[in-house]
């Protein structure tokens, strides 16, 4: 549309859904609801396993453009299995997240590494 400003792109936010996260194996979390709620808020793409499955249930927050622009990198957090941890991740979400709101210092108990790739050798 002419003379109409494009809406910057948002924040994107990964869940694991495969073999642990997302499963009954991971209990006291509604997923479906988890993953409704982060959806609420920016785009959600939901993932086969992403190898950390000792951090069941992985959320990873991406930065928008703004945020990337700034430096950013993606944010992974495992272990999210409290409504609580999902709305905070909500919030940081909506603020911005990563490169443009600050982390809240709560989200920093879930944060987790990505697993490293394998190099042939």
């Amino acid at each position: 549309m002419a003379g109409k400003a494009a809406e910057p792109v948002p924040c994107r936010i990964v869940v694991c859904r495969d073999c642990c996260c997302g499963t009954a194996k991971v209990s006291g979390i509604d997923h479906a609801a988890q993953t409704a709620r982060l959806r609420a808020e920016a785009p959600v793409r939901v993932s086969a396993c992403l190898d950390v499955c000792d951090q069941a249930n992985v959320v990873v927050v991406q930065p928008s453009a703004v945020g990337r622009a700034a430096g950013a990198r993606p944010v992974w957090l495992g272990l999210v299995n409290d409504p609580r941890a999902t709305e905070d991740i909500a919030a940081w979400v909506r603020a911005g997240g990563p490169g443009v709101a600050p982390r809240p210092k709560i989200l920093d108990l879930y944060a987790c590494l990505p697993p490293r790739r394998r190099t042939s050798a």
